[in-house]
């Protein structure tokens, strides 16, 4: 009897364990059943990270010209006035304008006081063509003036014909004029020593060989009209210049100051 109730009971723990096996073996699968309906959308993922820059495409074509822009804007605000620059080098000087309307007189000033009396001492002396000077005047001599004009005092006087003694001290104006025909110079000497300033001639011509000028002695002294020992040639006074009467050559002396 014991020995039965243990056999049955190994047939029944056999049993058991053959029964749960078969619970936990899979079975044959099942055919699929009908799809479900979509369940509702989950919520958004999260963003994902930049992917690397991929290459540049190809160049598009070039797109028509756009219409024209206005010319210019509007003006804008004037801005504040910038700081004084330096001042500019001097521009060149503009053209003189027109001349003033005259202004009124003005008034007369004091009279000043009376100036020196003018000196009224003078004397000429000259030469007529023919007869005088009927020789040329060589190089070196002086010019004859051997007639007598107008004379207001007796400190110019004549020595020879052609020598002028000047017998007051001071500042002289002496002017003379010869016609002659070649070109040529003349000079004035004093007490026989040239005056440089007072050489004067001509290239050309016909004219006259003139000069007037001022002198000043300091002592009685005696003045010529000279060839210069420099000049070329002779001097040949011009007779009947431009006509049949006498030509003259002049010598005028006059003391504007004396002293």
């Amino acid at each position: 009897m014991k020995r039965a109730s243990i056999v049955l009971l190994s047939l029944l723990s056999v049993a058991l364990i053959a029964v749960v096996i078969a619970c936990f073996q899979p079975g044959l699968a099942g055919s699929v059943g009908a799809a479900g309906p979509a369940g509702a959308a989950g919520p958004a993922g999260a963003t994902g990270a930049h992917g690397a820059q991929g290459p540049a495409g190809p160049r598009g074509a070039t797109g028509s010209a756009g219409s024209s822009g206005s010319s210019s804007g509007a003006v804008g605000a004037t801005g504040s006035a910038g700081a004084r620059g330096a001042t500019g080098a001097r521009g060149p000087a503009g053209a003189t304008g027109p001349a003033g309307a005259t202004g009124p007189a003005g008034v007369a000033g004091p009279p000043g006081p009376v100036g020196a009396a003018a000196s009224s001492e003078s004397a000429l002396f000259f030469a007529l063509m023919p007869p005088d000077n009927a020789a040329s005047v060589p190089i070196g001599a002086d010019v004859a003036f051997p007639e007598d004009g107008p004379s207001t005092t007796p400190g110019i006087i004549r020595t020879s014909l052609s020598t002028f003694a000047l017998t007051t001290p001071g500042v002289y104006r002496v002017s003379f004029q010869v016609p002659v025909n070649e070109p040529g110079q003349l000079e004035l000497t004093v007490n026989d020593l040239p005056v440089p300033y007072t050489v004067t001639g001509r290239a050309t011509g016909t004219s006259p060989i003139a000069l007037t000028t001022l002198i000043d002695v300091t002592t009685n002294s005696v003045i010529t009209v000279r060839n210069p020992a420099t000049s070329l040639n002779p001097l040949t006074i011009t007779a009947f210049a431009g006509g049949y009467t006498p030509n003259s050559a002049s010598l005028l002396i006059e003391l504007v100051k004396a002293g």
